[in-house]
């Protein structure tokens, strides 16, 4: 019998391997290309519509950490982007249309999946399913979740906009890492001394801004992990300097000081000839995208190839429906997947998509399903999303919070991290071994 999955999003097709390479047939039901949703633009599966960057690479950071739990799971999309990773300092970033191609290929060519090009209105009553359509999941399918299981939630999310490198004045501009970490042009930095910084953040607060076509649009719920620019500003004037314009950690070779404030861009593609302006995301009308954005000396030119988007994101309230293995709680042969469950951020979505994968086959052949250590960082995510105390539920992403406390908690930050990182991976290592995994 074979496995339905519908989505061929990030935890779609992590979810479809997972199966796969167990053995077992999959019906992947995506819609694209006859029909897309306003945000996504490619054909190919696993697009990644807001950010390339897949966050921090060392294994002593939560993002580092989850990555490494999904390798040691099989990650499918892992392997992906270690193919087409781009220049990043410390974090794994990729050539998103390389990365999108990749991942469609990969599906496709898997004998044990069957892809079918159609929109899913229903969710199939009978056999197994993992439902991985997304945040931007289409109306008649959020509709028949929302029939099915109520409650569900919405957010706005935004995405940063992309300029070509050549059009990146560098007589206001230089190439480094912070702190040196990673290659010294990962990043193009963007340095703003006070009186620059003033005049753009006084722009950028007045600034018009598109309007929400949606059911939110007269008080819309931003997640802070998305939060557009022009909102996160309108905190204070010094909020930017202490978030995406941080100077920290940057020395501008032009005065041998630390800028007032920085904007990076970080390369969008491995050529090097597009790159997004980092934090940036935002919901500017496009004129005033371009505008505003001006104002920093460097983008004074600055050809835009994409300009920053906003758009509706749906989850449903997973602590009133779902178990830990990712399986409905009145339907354990239905699984839901991805930014649906109300994990936040790619690879989050992803990991999501392994376990439920590995669970749907567990549950074809009436085994006892995967339920990782709460210590580990996947487990932890699962915990937090099915865990029935949580009353005001919101997405969740990788973060060393949501670990158990350290018996022994060293008082240094990095210290503190190290373990916690060293305790999952021991934790997960004895899980799979006991598991036979």
């Amino acid at each position: 019998m074979a496995i339905n999955i519908i989505g061929a999003g990030l935890a779609g097709c992590e979810a479809a391997m997972a199966v796969a390479s167990r053995g077992e047939k999959v019906r992947l039901y995506e819609m694209k290309p006859k029909k897309k949703s306003p945000a996504h633009k490619s054909d190919n599966f696993g697009e990644l519509v807001c950010s390339n960057s897949l966050k921090a690479m060392r294994v002593e950071s939560a993002a580092g950490l989850l990555k490494e739990e999904m390798r040691r799971l099989g990650s499918f999309l892992m392997e992906c982007a270690d193919k087409c990773a781009v220049p990043a300092g410390g974090a794994l970033a990729v050539d998103r249309e390389e990365f999108s191609r990749l991942v469609t290929e990969g599906i496709k060519s898997n004998p044990n999946i069957s892809v079918i090009g159609e929109e899913v209105t229903s969710i199939p009553d009978d056999g197994i399913t993992i439902v991985a359509t997304g945040p931007l999941t289409s109306d008649p399918l959020a509709a028949e979740i929302e029939r099915k299981f109520g409650g569900s939630l919405s957010f706005f999310d935004a995405a940063a906009p992309i300029v070509t490198a050549g059009s990146v004045d560098m007589d206001f501009a230089f190439t480094a890492s912070r702190y040196e970490r990673g290659g010294e042009d990962d990043y193009i930095n963007c340095p703003m001394n006070k009186e620059e910084y003033e005049r753009f953040y006084n722009e950028l607060v007045s600034a018009e801004r598109a309007p929400l076509h949606d059911f939110d649009v007269n008080n819309p719920k931003v997640y802070e992990g998305c939060m557009p620019v022009e909102v996160m500003a309108q905190r204070g004037e010094g909020t930017l300097r202490f978030g995406p314009m941080k100077p920290v950690g940057l020395t501008d070779p032009r005065t041998g000081r630390r800028p007032w404030a920085v904007l990076q861009l970080r390369k969008e593609n491995a050529a090097g000839t597009m790159y997004n302006l980092v934090g940036f995301q935002t919901n500017l009308k496009f004129p005033e995208q371009k505008r505003v954005f001006s104002l920093i000396p460097a983008l004074h030119r600055a050809d835009f190839v994409r300009f920053g988007v906003m758009h509706r994101n749906t989850f449903i309230c997973s602590p009133k429906i779902l178990n830990a293995d990712f399986s409905v709680r009145e339907n354990k042969n239905l699984f839901f997947a991805g930014q649906l469950t109300g994990v936040e951020g790619y690879m989050e979505s992803a990991a999501s998509g392994i376990l439920a994968g590995i669970n749907a086959v567990k549950r074809l052949h009436e085994l006892p399903t995967l339920i990782l250590p709460a210590d580990t960082m996947i487990g932890a995510l699962a915990g937090y999303i099915s865990d029935p105390s949580v009353s005001r539920f919101q997405p969740m992403g990788a973060n060393f919070g949501v670990l158990p406390e350290l018996i022994n908690r060293p008082r240094d930050k990095k210290e503190r991290a190290a373990a916690y990182s060293a305790r999952a991976l021991s934790s997960l290592e004895n899980y799979l071994n006991e598991a036979h995994l």
